[in-house]
């Protein structure tokens, strides 16, 4: 079976209350435009989860940026997978380059968010990625491949888990990988998953991530092994992420 392809839109932090026009706007563009070949959603921040699931925009599912790896407890300023289920969160993304580096977390913390999630029936996207120093050392597959490994828990199966690739020198850089370059990474990781999970490992979607707009959607969209982005700047306007959804029309 084919992996599903997913367009997420990563808003990090950026939204306010009136951001809810942006959702009505492509909720709008969806319903009226041709179908889209993918799944969509938007991960705004924490504040704007509830009240954006609470709109049942069609066709569009809101998920979260992050969440602790405990259930509960003495974690000033944090929020639990449980939290974001029962503010309406479909899934939880974890090990963002921007998490890793700003917050020091490792993949073994990024395992156990990831574990975190899967327990609240929470579909989690584990990022894994390079930077320009490790990519210009030659060490971009034996880091992307090593922080796979070790962020993926062994409960991960292709209905609640989505891998995605984020060269972190091309994060808002405008800098973007060729499609070559992304088509040997993504295929190191479907590689990877087979085995470790057989024939199931074909069935994980691979996101890309890094600079994707509607001018390089369709060309990055149709590398061998990619079932999807995940779209940061891009998607916070409709029209912008409209245009990398064209992508699967």
């Amino acid at each position: 079976m084919k992996p599903t392809a997913l367009v997420a839109g990563n808003w990090k932090m950026n939204g306010l209350a009136e951001s809810r026009s942006e959702l009505e706007t492509l909720s709008k563009l969806l319903k009226e435009g041709t179908e889209a070949g993918c799944n969509v959603l938007i991960c705004p921040p924490y504040t704007l989860i509830s009240s954006f699931a609470a709109m049942n925009a069609e066709s569009i599912a809101i998920g979260a940026q992050d969440c602790h790896a405990k259930a509960s407890g003495a974690h000033t300023g944090d929020i639990s997978a449980q939290m974001l289920r029962d503010a309406g969160a479909e899934y939880v993304i974890v090990g963002h380059s921007e998490r890793r580096a700003d917050h020091g977390e490792s993949s073994a913390l990024v395992c156990a968010k990831a574990n975190a999630v899967l327990s609240e029936g929470l579909r989690a996207i584990v990022c894994v990625g390079e930077t320009e120093a490790e990519r210009d050392a030659g060490s971009t597959l034996t880091v992307v491949l090593g922080q796979l490994a070790e962020s993926i828990p062994e409960s991960a199966t292709p209905d609640n888990m989505i891998v995605a690739y984020e060269p972190v020198w091309a994060i808002g850089t405008g800098r973007t990988p060729t499609t070559d370059d992304v088509a040997e990474v993504h295929t190191a990781l479907r590689n990877a998953l087979v085995e470790r999970f057989g024939e199931n490992g074909r069935r994980f979607s691979l996101l890309y991530g890094g600079s994707v707009k509607p001018s390089n959607a369709k060309e990055l969209m149709s590398a061998p092994n990619v079932n999807g982005a995940l779209v940061g700047g891009a998607s916070l306007k409709a029209t912008d992420f409209n245009g990398i959804i064209d992508a699967y029309r």
